[in-house]
């Protein structure tokens, strides 16, 4: 448990948070705040593509490339 204070920006209010309390968060520079009655929660961004690997993943592979064909180079200049 870290304390610290709200202080005056303009008029708004900041808080300064540690690099050793950032660093055990993972957050970087930019990050979503969600705020409740008494709790402000703040978690890293987003990652815009996050969870496109693993929906690519439990795509069948039929049907997600076209046929193979023969091209000019197969039928004439190649040779085993």
């Amino acid at each position: 448990m870290v304390r610290a204070k709200l202080v005056k920006i303009g008029n708004s209010r900041g808080i300064r948070l540690a690099k050793p309390l950032l660093e055990v968060a993972g957050l970087a520079d930019d990050v979503e705040i969600e705020a409740a009655p008494g709790v402000l929660t703040i978690r890293p961004l987003a990652h815009p593509r996050a969870g496109w690997a693993e929906a690519a993943a439990s795509f069948e592979p039929e049907g997600l490339l076209d046929e193979m064909s023969a091209s000019r180079f197969d039928d004439e200049e190649w040779s085993w």
